[in-house]
């Protein structure tokens, strides 16, 4: 029972990271635009450009390649684990789970990550990062 119980809280810790970094990746691209047009230094920083960048490339190439997420599978085999193959559980799992997985055809999701790598690079060209804090 107890381990049940960590495997089932492991698997909502990994469905928060899971959200956290889509979180990231999409209001990443927002902050880069609004936080030039508003002078904002700090979100053209190479570190900040460099993981946003490197997490919509691994989301893309997964779709590309037809990969499924290490997170989700994670996420599934600790379900597994604790006795819980379905998604019933906790309000915040339940929503999570509602903007993360959702049906359609293959093709909509490489299009969807594909148009949305390709805004995180033409940020790249309109607001270039810094490679230094300048004075």
């Amino acid at each position: 029972m107890a381990s049940e119980t960590f495997y089932h809280w492991l698997a909502n810790a990994v469905l928060t990271l899971h959200l956290s970094l889509v979180v990231f990746v999409v209001l990443g691209l927002l902050l880069v635009i609004v936080g030039n047009l508003c002078h904002w230094r700090w979100v053209n920083s190479l570190w900040f450009r460099m993981a946003h960048l490197a997490t919509i490339g691994v989301v893309v190439a997964e779709a590309w390649l037809g990969v499924v997420c290490p997170l989700t599978t994670l996420e599934m085999w600790l379900r597994s684990q604790a006795g819980t193959a379905t998604y019933a559980g906790s309000f915040i799992q339940y929503w999570f789970e509602q903007l993360l997985y959702y049906d359609a055809p293959e093709w909509v999701f490489i299009m969807v990550y594909s148009v949305f790598g390709l805004l995180v690079l033409v940020s790249w060209w309109i607001f270039p990062p810094r490679r230094r804090r300048s004075v």
